[in-house]
């Protein structure tokens, strides 16, 4: 019988890394995984060890700018993983194998200046850029009210897309229906590909902060009750609007944030169907020769323990908080990025 990794993917999951690491993205093909994803936080870690200091500094000595540079280091690290998975994408037929490119997060700055007519232009103009001439890039797009509203030029233009920051079901159902009326525009659906990242993890530290009255039996479920909803929703509507390849869920920040909480825990209960990307620390402890992962993602939680968290917990606001919470995280990292290849390029 495998176990660790080996029975994850055996279970039916798809299993991504959540690193561009050229290190770990080898290590993690080798124990399964088929695909990868990328952010600034990740290309800040990979700075930060000294690995790519000769890298800068031969764009510094040809003239570029601190944004050019941490963009150009970020196009390197997802085409060497590409290549990885390219066999995977390849013998697939394009269902898998895919490498996310995120677009630029300064986008969503509330102090940018930017209104939301001219973020949705520079998202489709950078999207179809990063997406031009690679076959196994997916361009990743976050859920915000520009976000979406790029989904279906993008997904029209035969841009291979990842909606991320999802936490709530309207969410991915305006991303979703956005994506699909952009891909009824196009002359063929034969590479047509979107997936759909849902965050879990926040989703059971909001609930702890925010609804502390929940029963111990409710308190930490909501997050894979959410997952598995979205999940059972996405089934359903490409079982009725039936494409050549699959339009999945993916199953992200999976890395557990409590203390004294088993670190495969989300693993374990989203196993057996579409994509988890989890951190390379998720990855290791569910590698452990003494698990063994089955398909649990269409069994929900009890009947009463989903009664009490849809009457306890106000979807609409935990969106409205963890959106806010989520554009910080990702707007933040990007600025610490673009200091860090400023302090390395005066290094």
């Amino acid at each position: 019988m495998p176990t660790g990794l080996a029975s994850l993917v055996a279970s039916g999951t798809k299993l991504w890394l959540d690193s561009v690491d050229p290190d770990l993205v080898r290590k993690a093909r080798a124990a399964g995984a088929t695909g990868a994803t990328s952010n600034p936080v990740i290309i800040s870690d990979l700075i930060k060890t000294g690995r790519f200091d000769r890298r800068i500094a031969e764009r510094v000595a040809a003239g570029d700018d601190d944004d050019t540079i941490a963009w150009t280091l970020t196009d390197d690290l997802v085409r060497g993983a590409q290549e990885v998975f390219r066999e995977v994408w390849e013998t697939s037929g394009g269902d898998d194998g895919w490498v996310s490119f995120e677009l630029d997060p300064l986008l969503e700055d509330p102090h940018g200046g930017l209104s939301d007519d001219e973020r949705v232009a520079r998202y489709v103009a950078l999207g179809t850029r990063w997406a031009a001439g690679h076959c196994n890039r997916m361009i990743k797009v976050p859920a915000t009210p520009a976000g979406i509203r790029a989904l279906e030029p993008l997904a029209a233009a035969g841009v291979p897309l990842n909606v991320t920051l999802i936490f709530t079901r309207p969410q991915y159902e305006r991303a979703r229906d956005a994506i699909w009326r952009g891909a009824s525009r196009r002359p063929a659906l034969d590479t047509f590909k979107s997936v759909y990242s849902v965050f879990v993890s926040r989703i059971d530290v909001y609930t702890e902060k925010h609804v502390p009255g929940l029963s111990p039996a409710a308190q930490g479920m909501l997050a894979i009750a959410n997952a598995k909803r979205m999940w059972r929703e996405n089934q359903a509507f490409w079982q009725a609007h039936p494409t050549p390849l699959s339009q999945e869920i993916v199953f992200a920040s999976t890395g557990v944030k409590q203390a004294g909480v088993d670190p495969c825990r989300y693993v374990a209960a989203l196993a057996g169907s579409d994509i988890q990307t989890n951190p390379p620390a998720t990855n290791d402890a569910a590698d452990d020769p003494a698990r063994s992962f089955d398909r649990q993602v269409d069994r929900l939680p009890a009947a009463d323990v989903l009664a009490e968290l849809d009457v306890a917990v106000d979807m609409a606001r935990l969106e409205d908080v963890l959106m806010r919470e989520g554009i910080d995280k990702f707007v933040e990292p990007q600025r610490a990025l673009l200091a860090l290849v400023r302090s390395r390029r005066t290094a």
